[in-house]
């Protein structure tokens, strides 16, 4: 489950990470209240669950209540990437000297926790990693020892803090690794982690993913869930039919059976979609290993349902469950689906009983599928054609 940044602010000061007061609002007469609360130069932000808030005018700085009201009525209604904005956090101003990043996530490759720190915060992270790498320290690190101060000072040193900065900075990611240990997260991220001109390091910023295998040991974290609006509704279909779904800003939907085989896809469909003005990937959905019929009917159910799809690349390695059964979903979900089906299927089956399944494909013969032999090939295709109906 992902939180909102407000969620995340009051995660963070109830484990004793300094943060800044923030108030939460609905309307612009609520973001005015909150700024003449909070007194002096406010920020108003939007509270949505993806980033690039500042670049799409989601956050803007308010001198005083007045220019508070007028940001929430610009910034409430407002689209970023598919997300309506309902509510606003109003902040209080920070006379911010540096910015920096951090972030602690579960390393699934490695079997480990790893942290991610750079005095180069404020920046897209993905952009720093890609442009400048060495400005991003990557520090493996061990479950059962966690973030200790050893531990801490061992990420500063390799981020490169000056001393005086980085006496501050440890306690901080002591605190931000107890939200990550004790909430049973994923993923803690705070950009930026800011020094003040008066030299204090607060969290000014927050993202945070809660892990939903471990709600029975989190009562409270359904209060959360609720005040977040539930999951998003193709979330919440995929997870009635047990499957494993996130969705990512991208226009080209990904469908396969086994976590490793989706995620190859994921990143064969970025790099195909560089050729095709950028196209990136719009979901990660799994469908398991042993996918049957209904499985796989339900899964393009699910993305056909995303307005942003505008191809789908349905990834299949037959194994458990045949190619014949998995094409034959396929036939299936597009009887069901009927005319709301209207988005072009790239098919790729390959393993077990995978001529049958082209087959079926091939006598079904329905004008929205292309069954492609490669996955390189097919990821191409998918990407063209959701290049074509952009």
């Amino acid at each position: 489950m992902d939180l909102f940044e407000y969620q995340a602010r009051d995660l963070f000061e109830a484990h004793g990470v300094p943060v800044l007061a923030g108030i939460v609002a609905d309307t612009p007469e609520a973001a005015r209240a909150a700024a003449e609360q909070l007194g002096g130069v406010t920020v108003v932000k939007a509270q949505v669950k993806i980033g690039g808030r500042g670049k799409a005018g989601g956050v803007k700085v308010a001198k005083n209540p007045d220019e508070a009201f007028a940001a929430a009525q610009q910034i409430l209604g407002l689209d970023i990437k598919g997300h309506i904005v309902e509510r606003v956090m109003v902040a209080a101003g920070a006379n911010i000297a540096e910015e920096y990043y951090f972030s602690v996530l579960l390393d699934r490759a490695n079997r480990n926790y790893l942290a991610m720190c750079s005095v180069e915060g404020g920046m897209e992270i993905e952009q720093l990693a890609a442009e400048r790498p060495e400005a991003l320290a990557r520090v493996a690190v061990d479950p059962i020892v966690g973030i200790d101060e050893a531990k801490a000072r061992e990420i500063v040193a390799q981020a490169g803090f000056e001393a005086e900065t980085a006496e501050k900075v440890v306690p901080v990611l002591q605190k931000l690794y107890e939200v990550y240990r004790d909430e049973d997260a994923t993923l803690v991220e705070v950009n930026p982690l800011v020094l003040t001109a008066e030299g204090d390091v607060i969290a000014l910023d927050g993202k945070v993913t809660l892990d939903d295998n471990a709600e029975f040991r989190h009562p409270d974290h359904e209060s959360l869930r609720v005040a977040a609006g539930g999951l998003d509704p193709l979330e919440e279909k995929a997870k009635a039919h047990d499957l494993n779904y996130v969705k990512l800003d991208g226009q080209v939907g990904v469908i396969g059976n086994g976590a490793g085989l989706v995620m190859s896809t994921l990143d064969v469909v970025a790099g195909a979609g560089e050729k095709h003005g950028g196209v990136k990937p719009a979901n990660f959905l799994d469908i398991g290993g042993g996918a049957s019929a209904e499985v796989m009917a339900a899964g393009l159910d699910v993305i056909l349902g995303d307005e942003q799809v505008k191809s789908v690349f349905v990834n299949v390695f037959g194994g458990i469950t045949a190619c014949d059964a998995v094409a034959n979903g396929i036939v299936g979900a597009l009887k069901t689906l009927g005319d709301t089906a209207s988005k072009p299927l790239v098919v790729r089956l390959d393993g077990n009983n995978v001529e049958a399944g082209r087959t079926i494909l091939d006598e079904f013969n329905h004008p929205l599928v292309t069954v492609v032999a490669t996955m390189d090939e097919a990821a191409d295709k998918a990407a063209e054609l959701a290049a074509a109906a952009a």
